[in-house]
């Protein structure tokens, strides 16, 4: 299938040939008829594509500073590396869809192939879209029509925070797209409007819809307009569906208002807001978030569940269908909104249009009614692997395949066969990249490759272990981006699955013991003979609440998600498994206490060790630190860059010349060890051990009791010793 991609490092435009993506559960799989070029959001970013670095930086403020904040900690070429890496990524461009239903995913009901529907699905032949991020298009509107529901739907939820009534004056400030449904909304709602604008064509279409119009160009008043047209007395409200940077918008939406006059703000304007505009007439003010209730929220958008109606009235889903009823029934059209209509091959002539004819309004692309529907794209010929070597198909093509994984196997020269991802974009970019024959959206196709005799897993955690299981059970040495298992069910589904082969690898990965720090510390450590005390601290860094990483569910929290990571490191410089856990979480008054933990840890030999995992931290302050005392000795090492060596004879600094947590060593190892057999990198029980460690942190901290593991998860200590056997 063909999808149209936009590369934001140099801004081109690409139709790019990608496979097709499967269908999900929860999702409907939709063939594209047409989809509308949204004007003001994809002219911004084309624009800030085509944009050089300087611009760039100085559009995004935020951004530079996060970035002078990671070299701080991370150095210069890990950062220059990690920008240049985002910049590269290709950009799905567009978010109003129209077309038919091909296939209707798991748990979704109410629809059926051939159905018509919009949803925000991107410039794609076709498209995997969340059930609740669609509509069904009524009989008498047309696909050209429906595709602008979702563009529709974002001016119909300014309209709802502005909460007008009949016959009050509402102001539109912008005619756009956005701004001219607005006005046709509005006026179907019994409202008066006022439209401003700066294009004389667009408020000669506003005044089609029946609204008084002024010219904000020069020597236009906008401000005297909405006194004249309200006899002094001030609108009832405003609605900024406007782009500029310029404040003066804002403050001339303040002027226009009455006293407690309401301003809705929809586009993108500069918001150096005067005080004494609203302060002397008490005027509210809100952000319009897009198209409705639900919006960036995964449970609602990608789980599927839905607001109760009586509590939320209008969700995206509601507000698409009452645009879709409005067309419908002619409260708004559409039709002469239309300025420009191309075939999808010619979409690059399209966003000229949109870039340089500051006139088009509605660029309509229209989408062949044949498709190839092929879930694997082949994009050169595989190179032939030399016997007993590994041949590694990756599944996952997120930020750790992109940023870490793919990298360090191609300069360690592993021979990749696959990437797969249900993104269609991501996983072709990722091939491309780093010369791998086959892009594709099935995993499967990887599991059924007989070339392939290694897979590495960078997928959602929630679905770690069973993807751990199918690769054994498809023959695969397997190795899995922490954690192994969510919870101790699927520990046990894991060793099951190991117990049927234990021919084969299985890998969690936990590479910082492979650091080059990690193994000199275990090289000065190596000849103790005491027990060690250990320490290590984490400035984990802020995630929201809502972030699928601290969903129980998706994510299982930092600590599972993450803590393993210093569990491990600690019980490999022990040399021991943990015996005993407690734990202490940050009490009431902060929206996760649970990524605020101080995690102590026993181990078999009479080692103790703590892992301070904070997120309330600065992001000045190294990410890492670990100090191991040990008779009368001490190491520190800080962020995986520099070590320091205290009491030690003939050694006092270790430093590498960038941060090197093994990633790289790691892959290595992994891929020998496919290639020639061996012993496990790390053997299963240790995996295990740190995987329980994880979950009994957790518990401990909630129930403020010391876990014995052995005791606490017999069950599993009874699995792995009858493997053992």
């Amino acid at each position: 299938m063909k999808q149209i991609l936009q590369n934001l490092r140099n801004g081109i435009l690409e139709i790019a040939e990608l496979p097709c993506p499967p269908v999900r559960p929860g999702h409907l799989l939709i063939q594209t008829t047409r989809t509308l070029i949204s004007a003001g959001t994809e002219r911004m970013l084309v624009e800030f594509g085509k944009a050089g670095l300087i611009a760039k930086a100085r559009s995004q403020p935020d951004k530079v500073r996060q970035v002078l904040d990671k070299i701080r900690t991370d150095g210069l070429l890990p950062t220059l590396e990690a920008v240049f890496n985002r910049l590269d990524e290709p950009l799905p461009l567009g978010y109003c869809n129209a077309g038919r239903v091909l296939e209707v995913g798991a748990g979704v009901t109410g629809y059926s192939p051939g159905d018509r529907v919009a949803s925000n699905g991107p410039h794609a032949e076709i498209v995997c879209v969340p059930k609740n991020l669609c509509a069904k298009i009524p009989e008498g509107v047309d696909d050209e029509a429906a595709a602008f529901t979702v563009l529709s739907s974002i001016g119909l939820q300014g309209i709802r925070l502005v909460q007008p009534a009949m016959g009050e004056r509402i102001v539109v400030f912008g005619l756009g797209l956005i701004g001219l449904v607005t006005v046709q909304l509005l006026r179907a709602s019994g409202c008066d409007v006022l439209g401003v604008d700066v294009n004389a064509e667009r408020l000669r279409t506003a005044e089609g819809y029946g609204a008084r119009t002024a010219s904000a160009g020069e020597g236009g008043d906008p401000v005297a307009a909405a006194g004249a047209w309200t006899e002094g007395r001030g609108v009832d409200g405003v609605i900024v569906t406007a782009s500029a940077k310029t404040d003066e918008i804002m403050h001339q939406a303040a002027q226009m208002c009455r006293k407690r006059g309401r301003i809705v703000l929809v586009g993108v304007v500069g918001l150096n807001l005067r005080r004494a505009d609203f302060y002397d007439k008490e005027l509210t003010f809100q952000v319009s978030c897009s198209y409705g209730a639900g919006r960036y929220d995964e449970s609602y958008e990608q789980a599927g569940q839905d607001y109760p109606l009586g509590y939320v009235r209008w969700t995206e889903q509601r507000n698409f269908e009452a645009v879709l009823g409005a067309m419908r029934s002619g409260g708004l059209k559409v039709a002469d909104l239309i300025t420009h209509r191309y075939a999808l091959a010619d979409a690059a002539a399209a966003y000229q249009i949109v870039s340089d004819d500051r006139s088009a309004l509605g660029v309509v692309l229209e989408y062949p009614a044949e498709v190839r529907r092929e879930t694997r794209l082949v994009s050169r010929q595989a190179a032939t692997s030399p016997a007993g070597k590994a041949v590694i198909g990756v599944i996952g093509a997120g930020n750790f395949s992109k940023m870490t994984m793919m990298p360090a196997l191609a300069k360690a020269g592993i021979h990749v066969s696959h990437v797969a991802d249900l993104n269609a974009a991501a996983a072709r970019h990722l091939a491309n990249k780093f010369n791998v024959p086959q892009a594709v959206t099935d995993y499967k196709l990887v599991l059924d490759d007989e070339r392939v005799n290694g897979v590495m897993i960078a997928v959602g955690h929630n679905i770690h272990a069973r993807f751990v299981c199918e690769s054994l059970a498809a023959g695969k040495h397997v190795f899995v981006e922490k954690p192994l298992a969510m919870n101790v069910n699927e520990v046990l589904q894991v060793l099951d699955a190991h117990a049927k082969r234990p021919d084969l690898q299985v890998m969690v990965g936990f590479n910082r013991r492979f650091s080059p720090h990690s193994t000199r510390m275990r090289e000065l450590l190596a000849n103790r003979g005491e027990p060690l005390a250990v320490n290590m601290t984490v400035n984990a860094g802020f995630i929201p609440p809502e972030h699928w990483v601290q969903d129980p569910v998706r994510g299982g929290g930092r600590i599972i998600g993450e803590g393993c990571h210093f569990i491990d490191l600690l019980m490999s410089l022990a040399g021991s498994p943990v015996r005993t856990v407690s734990a202490a979480m940050m009490g009431a008054g902060t929206a996760t206490r649970e990524d605020k933990m101080s995690i102590t840890l026993g181990f078999e030999d009479g080692s103790v060790g703590t892992v301070n995992y904070f997120a309330n931290g600065s992001k000045t302050y190294p990410k890492e630190l670990l100090e191991v005392f040990s008779q009368g000795r001490v190491l520190h090492l800080d962020n995986f860059r520099r070590m320091t060596g205290y009491g030690f004879k003939g050694f006092s600094r270790f430093k590498t010349a960038r941060q090197d947590k093994g990633h790289e060593r790691e892959f290595l190892l992994f891929a020998e060890r496919i290639a020639e057999g061996g012993t496990p990198l790390i053997p299963l029980a240790e995996i295990v051990n740190v995987t329980l460690a994880s979950f009994a942190a957790m518990t401990a901290a909630a129930e403020s009791r010391t876990i014995v593991l052995s005791q606490e998860y017999a069950d599993v200590y009874a699995r792995l010793s009858g493997l053992a056997e």
